[in-house]
């Protein structure tokens, strides 16, 4: 969740009409929905093999996401002018503010479920420390993406909407936008690291 991270720069020079922003498209919570609906179907299901496929599949795309955004969308975006980055925001948001979540909240709920199913939670100390060190960083991005970041992208998206965006503002909104978007991308190679882990075994 990196949209707004490079709006932190620079001030506009003209003014995108309010006509030309992708509205968000509240319609998305129904595909959000069967997505979840879905994941709840495969952990019900109790199928090793599909749970383990939709884990990866959906942590694969959270992560990837994350890390394409964080670190070569938001820096080449920074880079740009300003009428730019906020016509590529605001055609951005509207999508993202629905796949990350989903993707968050899919990764970390079949995770759960399929540490139970392989044993994992009932692992003797130290390796159960790996359990442990799996869900502290799995529930601090979930926090952060959908405590502090998704209200943020919000907010942001919807100042730049209007005809005269508050600059003041949006420098106000993202202050610590950075840093969360900076921690979220270590934080995704440090569950790399410890899923690598999980496939040698704990």
């Amino acid at each position: 969740m990196t949209d707004a991270t490079v709006l932190q720069t620079q001030t506009p020079q003209t003014q995108t009409p309010q006509t030309q922003a992708a509205p968000i498209d509240f319609r998305n919570l129904i595909w959000a929905a069967l997505a979840l609906a879905a994941m709840t179907g495969v952990i019900v299901w109790d199928n090793q093999w599909a749970l383990t496929f939709l884990h990866i599949f959906v942590g694969g795309l959270w992560t990837g996401i994350d890390l394409f955004m964080g670190f070569i969308v938001g820096p080449v975006l920074r880079s740009t002018p300003f009428e730019a980055r906020r016509s590529v925001m605001l055609r951005l948001t509207p999508r993202t503010i629905f796949v990350l979540p989903v993707l968050s909240i899919a990764t970390s709920t079949t995770g759960w479920y399929l540490a139970k199913m392989l044993g994992y939670l009932d692992a003797p100390w130290p390796a159960y420390g790996w359990v442990v060190a799996a869900l502290v960083v799995v529930t601090i991005l979930t926090i952060q993406g959908v405590g502090f970041l998704l209200p943020t992208q919000i907010r942001v998206y919807l100042e730049l909407r209007k005809q005269d965006p508050d600059q003041a503002r949006i420098g106000r909104l993202t202050g610590s936008y950075f840093y969360i978007v900076a921690a979220q991308g270590v934080l995704q190679v440090v569950i790399l690291v410890i899923m690598a882990r999980f496939r040698l075994g704990i």
